[in-house]
């Protein structure tokens, strides 16, 4: 049998009532919602606080007289009650990247439904300032965090406090809640296409930080070619930062000192494909008819530059989603089903290949 907490809430909900010849504003106690609705008054507690326990119907109707009469919980009622904060911190390591800034998207979406606030950080890829964000959010009493760590190891900060964690994307040593992609499968996914485009030399462009995602697209790529009867050499396998530039740099240094050396290139991200499309180009090769390309993440450029760019897509709702039910789970102290969760993936082929 599941047992739920009843939090006595004081509601002080708000509603417009017509009086004379105009409208004014009077204050509703969750008695007055109760006796709409029908219901007991813990509830009406339990349904506006996500606590269970009551059925859909019952929370169909709750709901109804919620929104039919514009009610707003006191949120800070709630959290003098329930010591929470109704607040969750999210750390990301560049809002400017449009994969994370698709996944606060969604987590910021998930969470107002749960009546949570969600407080939102840019790590810059800095592990000072990362870990500089974690304390600031424990110090505003978040009642959870999710976030992608810049770190290979747990900030020391996280393990000093009993705060709920769900890692997402990256999953650094120790992480016990991880929610991310089947990068692995996505690696492999984009070798068996430059296979099946008559690739016999493709060039792995991948992030020299080798954080666990990118280990893992390398390894799915790897044993692609394997299957294949195929080896990544140490000449078909370039590290550089991840962004256009460095990647358009590497490109234009290997055809200028080697030629063009490899028919098909991987990069583990989409704008390290552009850099890399955009120094073929430069140097007179086209793609795909010489050179293959495949990126990863399914960015919105990815569709529209010239030609469109086949790459691997991440489902960012499903990765937001799955983590913020993972986080609202460990903050209820309900048991979640397990510490891993791995998103699929899905390849979509365009015009470079």
């Amino acid at each position: 049998m599941q047992l739920y907490t009843e939090c006595k809430i004081d509601v002080n909900l708000y509603a417009k009532e017509e009086s004379g010849g105009g409208m004014e504003e009077k204050k509703v106690s969750i008695v007055d919602v109760a006796k709409k609705s029908g219901v007991s008054i813990a509830t009406v507690s339990r349904v506006v606080n996500q606590l269970g326990g009551y059925s859909k119907e019952t929370e169909k109707k709750v709901l109804k007289t919620i929104k039919e009469y514009g009610f707003r919980p006191n949120v800070n009622a709630i959290g003098l009650r329930t010591k929470r904060s109704h607040c969750v911190g999210v750390i990301v390591p560049d809002i400017t990247n449009e994969f994370f800034a698709k996944i606060v998207r969604i987590l910021d979406i998930f969470f107002i439904k749960y009546n949570y606030s969600v407080l939102i950080c840019d790590s810059n890829e800095d592990p000072e300032l990362e870990a500089r964000h974690i304390q600031d959010m424990f110090d505003k009493n978040v009642d959870g965090l999710i976030y992608v760590s810049g770190m290979e190891s747990i900030s020391p900060i996280l393990k000093n406090h009993k705060v709920p964690v769900v890692f997402i994307d990256r999953s650094p040593k120790d992480a016990e809640v991880i929610v991310q992609s089947d990068n692995f499968q996505g690696g492999y996914l984009a070798a068996k296409e430059l296979l099946a485009a008559g690739c016999k030399k493709p060039l792995l462009l991948r992030d020299y930080r080798m954080a666990s995602t990118i280990q893992q697209r390398r390894r799915g790529f790897i044993e692609a070619l394997k299957e294949n009867g195929m080896e990544c050499q140490r000449d078909y396998e370039v590290a550089v930062m991840p962004d256009y530039m460095s990647a358009k740099e590497k490109i234009s240094e290997i055809l200028t000192e080697k030629g063009c050396c490899f028919d098909g290139i991987f990069t583990t991200n989409d704008m390290m494909a552009l850099g890399a499309m955009h120094a073929l180009a430069q140097a007179g090769y086209s793609v795909p008819q010489q050179v293959k390309l495949v990126g990863f993440d399914n960015v919105s450029l990815s569709e529209f530059c010239s030609p469109p760019m086949t790459t691997i897509a991440q489902n960012t709702e499903q990765l937001g989603i799955v983590a913020g039910k993972a986080l609202l789970k460990l903050i209820r102290k309900e048991d979640i089903e397990k510490k891993e969760y791995v998103v699929p993936v899905s390849i979509q082929v365009r015009s470079t290949t």
